[in-house]
């Protein structure tokens, strides 16, 4: 089953090497090109995934659909340790069904470097 990765940093480039990382030190297929969103939706996502109140806002956000399920996309997270912070949003949680119903309406992620 599907899920999702919701990527919130300091900056977009940050972003761009958890991305980076989930795909080559984790393993992980992505199902769709990553996505732009708002970062006070990804605050919102994390304390609807985790439970708990929000630590830190974040000033940059991405959504990527993963073709791995969540359990072992978690245990690929853990091994990795991304410059990011990731959630993983798996089908058992309240906010999967509306990322999959928008997650083609967000713009692309520009996934390239400025040097």
């Amino acid at each position: 089953m599907k899920s999702f990765a919701v990527i919130r940093a300091e900056d977009p480039n940050k972003i761009k090497i958890a991305l980076h990382d989930l795909e080559h030190y984790g393993s992980m297929k992505f199902g769709s090109n990553p996505k732009r969103i708002e970062p006070s939706y990804a605050d919102q996502l994390l304390v609807s995934v985790s439970g708990v109140p929000l630590k830190a806002k974040c000033n940059s956000a991405a959504l990527v659909e993963l073709d791995t399920n969540a359990g072992a996309a978690i245990s690929k997270l853990r091994k990795i340790h991304p410059p990011a912070h990731v959630v993983i949003v798996s089908p058992r949680h309240d906010a999967f069904e509306e990322l999959a119903d928008s997650s083609e309406l967000y713009p692309e992620f520009d996934r390239a470097f400025e040097i």
